[in-house]
Order: structure tokens, then sequence, then C-alpha cells
């Protein structure tokens, strides 16, 4: 059995993975739950927030036979632990995420996109370090298949992300290109258009990529058939 290290994306924190940690628990698995910088218990203020900051984070909690799961944003700072240190970690797994390209920024991956999903959803802090989801527009972009508490759950958890770790260029290596991937797509994302995952999928062999007909947070809407997926996934990935 293996163990799994799962990474939040923009918003959100370790809260999110509720549902799919007993579903892998169940499996024999081992898992665990980090909140990134200035997100759930964690007290950075949002001032102080990097993106070396958030892959430090990655790196303290994973080991050599850790296999990392980035959702989203948190493709970002995984990718950069496995630039950092590619032996402290077994793999990575990309969930409904951006994965990195040498010398951009995930801010500018995502104006790369073929669509952009999110634009009117999104409200800038008024000092510009920060940015929130709109109310009103969390369930549509991120829960819209989801079981209808899922939103009052996560509307009293959702917290402001920082944003200049999302705007700080990642530059990757062979140390990066050396580490195993996967990568799960969800067909039905309302964040990241279901075309450009498919694009960035193609990180991983053919044989280590999925697709999920979700939304953008599986974890929520099918944590038993993403924990199946991490499953098989695993047994595919190389050993530690």
């Amino acid at each position: 059995m293996a163990d799994f290290l799962l990474v939040h994306g923009s918003c959100h924190g370790a809260w999110c993975w509720r549902d799919l940690i007993p579903a892998l628990t169940a499996l024999g698995h081992t898992v665990r739950a980090i909140d990134l910088p200035s997100h759930g218990s964690d007290p950075t203020p949002i001032a102080d927030v990097t993106l070396d900051s958030c892959r430090d984070a990655v790196l303290s909690a994973s080991a050599p036979e850790t296999i990392v799961v980035g959702h989203s944003w948190g493709g970002y700072p995984v990718s950069a632990a496995a630039e950092a240190d590619p032996k402290a970690m077994r793999a990575l797994i990309y969930l409904c995420a951006y994965v990195p390209q040498n010398g951009l920024s995930m801010i500018e991956m995502r104006r790369r996109s073929p669509r952009q999903l999110i634009t009117d959803a999104i409200e800038k802090s008024t000092d510009g370090q920060s940015y929130t989801v709109k109310p009103g527009a969390v369930r549509d972009i991120f829960y819209h298949d989801c079981p209808p508490e899922t939103v009052p759950y996560a509307l009293a958890r959702l917290c402001p992300q920082a944003i200049a770790p999302q705007d700080t260029p990642l530059s990757l290596t062979n140390k990066f290109t050396h580490v195993p991937k996967a990568y799960i797509r969800a067909t039905d994302d309302r964040t990241i258009p279901p075309e450009y995952e498919e694009q960035m999928s193609h990180i991983a062999p053919e044989g280590l990529r999925r697709a999920i007909d979700s939304a953008h947070s599986p974890f929520f809407s099918h944590p038993r058939h993403l924990a199946e997926v991490l499953n098989d996934l695993e047994k595919r990935l190389p050993a530690a």
C-alpha cells in the first residue's frame, strides 16, 4: 500500500479532502493532507506567502515513498517540490491541476488556456495581494455536481488566495522531468477547461492518464471513484 500526500488548490485547505481520506484509507493506504501557507489553520500572513514557502510545505510533509497529489493550483507547489528535491517523493499525481511549463507562472499558464472560465467569479482584494471567489459563484465553478451540503461546508472554510506565489515563474530542469507523473482530468470542469486539462495531461505517459466524469472537485462529488482511480494509478507507478 502507498503513502499519499494531498495538496489542495486555490482558496481551499486540507479540509477539502474530508471524503477522499477515508475512501483511500479503506483501500489500505496511508493518507495525509496539508494546509499550504495562509490556508486552513496555517497562520502565515498573506503578504508573506511565496511559491517557495508553498514548495517547502510540500517537502516538509513528503518522504521518498510518498505519492504527492496536487489539485488545481496545487500542481505548482508539488512541481516546485519535485524540482527542488526529486528524491523527496515517489511520484506526482496531478488532479484537475495546472502543470507548469518551464519559466511560466501559474497565472501565465491560466492565461494560455483556450477559454477563461472564472474571470467573473474572482474578486481581488483592495490591497492587490489576494483574491477570493464570489460566494454566489462558488457552486457553479467548483461544486455544481456535488452533494447539496458541500456548498455551505466549503463557504464556511474557503479563504483568500495569495496572488504572489501564483504570479511567480517556475524554472524546471531534468530533476523535475525524471519524477514519475500521472494525471487525472475532470470532463465537466468549470474552473479549468477540460480540453486544457487534456493537453496538460500529456505530462504523463498514456497509461498513467485518467478521466473522471466530474466537475472540478471530484473529492466531494465522487470520492470513492477517485480513491479507486488513485489506487489503480499507484499500482502502475514505479515502486519507491
